[in-house]
């Protein structure tokens, strides 16, 4: 996903919490785009420790920590295409409209579009998944949340995940749990799980 028609505007600095709440969002972005490199193993996993909410995702994103620092790049990548791709068909969906079948897909997606548009980003021409990926939905968020978090602000971040990512991510991260060729995933997706769940609670009340 890629900002096309916002104007360039001044945003106050981050709080803290908010810059961390963006990190974590680019991070699960990251690896639920593709499997993660070298570098960024070995960045994961010298971190252990940094996690915010009250310490609620000290666990969670330690156990993530461990798990890089135990995974080689090449074998965290052949985890996610098995896992993520496969041959044919993949194992694990990772589009939330497949987690939101009542609404129904197509549905999902137009209104994802259009809600898209009206926030000023759309899908590069070189992007082949759908809009739907959640690897794009969480950059979409990174991206709000770095709009700064007046109360418009928010309420675009509030919107937004409560569309597409409240109601999918809890489906999608006990499908990854339940995997059985996933290793590293399995500990990506309790992170992603953990932070969502503050998420939700947090966007309530902001």
């Amino acid at each position: 996903m890629s900002s096309t028609v916002t104007p360039r505007r001044f945003h106050a600095p981050l709080a803290q919490e908010d810059e961390a709440r963006a990190g974590y969002y680019a991070l699960l972005g990251r690896l639920f785009y593709a499997g993660p490199d070298a570098g960024l193993l070995q960045t994961i996993a010298g971190s252990a420790g940094i996690a915010t909410a009250g310490g609620r995702l000290a666990g969670p994103w330690n156990a993530l920590a461990a798990a890089a620092s135990a995974t080689a790049a090449e074998a965290a990548r052949v985890e996610y295409d098995e896992v993520f791709v496969g041959t044919g068909k993949a194992e694990v969906t990772p589009y939330a409209s497949f987690y939101l079948a009542a609404t129904g897909r197509e549905k999902i997606l137009v209104r994802l579009k259009q809600d898209l548009a009206s926030l000023g980003l759309g899908k590069v021409d070189a992007a082949r998944e759908p809009e739907d990926h959640f690897a794009g939905l969480f950059e979409v968020m990174r991206h709000l949340i770095s709009q700064g978090c007046d109360d418009a602000a928010l309420q675009n971040q509030r919107g937004f995940f409560s569309a597409y990512i409240e109601r999918s991510f809890q489906g999608f991260c006990l499908a990854v749990s339940a995997s059985e060729r996933a290793k590293f995933y399995k500990d990506v997706s309790h992170f992603a799980s953990s932070f969502l769940v503050v998420e939700t609670e947090a966007l309530k009340v902001f």
